[in-house]
């Protein structure tokens, strides 16, 4: 684990933090700052990749020092998108390790479920496992049963394969791809964590989203899996269920029966294609998000009632929406998230997973802090979205 806690600026030939601000002056940053923190930024991710293909959530925070499959995923679709293919696949290969060491645990929940009995917390798959892959071993206890990144990960494994073919591959994972869908398709409908790992007792639009990108992806990159093409069945249902009880006045709500909305949300549009992403469901979705979840300094905040670490404005969340922004044509405002995630990079370049210039509730920072410390930076989720973004406005393999 040593070699994840280096910076990218003690490597050889790395920029140093210095002249990595000095490009900062006024608002918006030039072209090459701009390359430069995306330079920078895949030197994270691949910093904090174990030798067996785990991503660490964040080297320097304890509780993060795990793998998310949510996580990950994105981080993994980063590294495709610039130029490390190997990197990524390492990683679905930890995966598809990892998924075959908990494949008696699905079983035992898919009988049971099947049989009527009610499950427990602790007989779900993990959210978090460590970087050997296994189910973490810390004293504390975590909020697990979130379904969110096993979606994700078919997701992401599919574009994976998707830009760089590979048959070998596609035919390694395949046990794990199905066991995922199995999964998913079985325990869609039962209410868990949302992505941000609260509100047990609820379903959430956006887990839905994540589920139904997953299985839709792996039934296109399985076509001969029967697994696989029941759970496209699964996913159709699972839409109409959302366009049945996740709307209120056109738009997707944080959660069944909730009239508020979260950032999260934006995945109904994109990545996951939930629905079209220039349809009339997610533009009204999007138009309640940039009003009521938009700082005024443009980052972007979880949900209205977020305390969390203060409820402060999330670097990827911002990043996610310039995303969006660039597969409905706003170019400009894609743009204005770029600029305004460059800005909260550190001198040394990271990039924390919030910041504070606008909180929510400003009383519950403290707390946090006393209880885990400064929020968590780097994050390598937000580096792996900034990347996301930016080669989406300036086009993919350009470092």
């Amino acid at each position: 684990m040593t070699d994840l806690l280096i910076s990218p600026q003690q490597q050889p030939g790395r920029p140093d933090g210095p002249s990595l601000a000095a490009n900062r002056a006024g608002d918006r940053l030039d072209r090459a700052a701009l390359r430069e923190l995306a330079y920078h930024s895949r030197e994270v991710l691949k910093l904090g990749q174990a030798e067996n293909g785990a991503l660490i959530a964040c080297p320097n925070f304890p509780v993060y020092r795990y793998c998310w499959l949510r996580d990950g995923s994105f981080c993994a679709h980063a590294l495709d998108r610039t130029g490390q293919p190997g990197q990524a696949a390492a990683f679905f290969r930890w995966i598809g390790r990892t998924l075959a060491g908990q494949e008696g645990k699905v079983r035992s929940a898919l009988d049971r479920h099947a049989a009527g009995e009610t499950l427990a917390a602790t007989d779900f798959l993990n959210t978090r496992y460590t970087l050997e892959g296994s189910e973490e071993s810390g004293n504390d206890d975590w909020w697990n049963f979130q379904l969110d990144g096993y979606g994700t990960w078919l997701w992401a494994f599919a574009e994976h394969l998707r830009r760089f073919p590979d048959e070998k591959l596609r035919e390694e994972l395949l046990p794990a791809v199905e066991l995922t869908g199995r999964y998913l398709a079985a325990f869609w409908r039962l209410p868990n964590y949302d992505c941000w790992e609260e509100n047990l007792e609820d379903i959430h639009p956006a887990t839905l989203a994540a589920i139904y990108g997953g299985l839709t992806a792996a039934a296109r990159l399985y076509p001969a899996s029967e697994v696989c093409q029941q759970g496209k069945k699964q996913a159709s249902t699972l839409r109409r269920f959302v366009k049945a009880h996740g709307l209120e006045s056109g738009s997707l709500v944080k959660s069944l029966g909730r009239l508020d909305v979260d950032a999260s949300l934006l995945g109904a549009g994109v990545p996951y294609g939930l629905f079209p992403p220039r349809g009339k469901t997610m533009l009204t979705t999007l138009d309640r998000i940039a009003n009521e979840l938009v700082a005024p300094d443009g980052g972007v905040y979880r949900y209205r009632q977020d305390v969390y670490f203060g409820g402060g404005e999330w670097l990827l969340l911002t990043a996610w929406l310039g995303w969006y922004y660039t597969q409905a044509g706003q170019r400009k405002k894609a743009l204005d998230c770029l600029h305004w995630v460059a800005r909260q990079a550190r001198p040394n370049g990271e990039m924390p997973e919030q910041v504070a210039h606008h909180l929510l509730a400003s009383e519950h920072q403290k707390p946090w802090e006393e209880k885990w410390g400064l929020a968590a930076s780097p994050l390598l989720w937000s580096h792996a979205m900034y990347l996301i973004l930016y080669t989406a406005l300036f086009g993919e393999g350009y470092l």
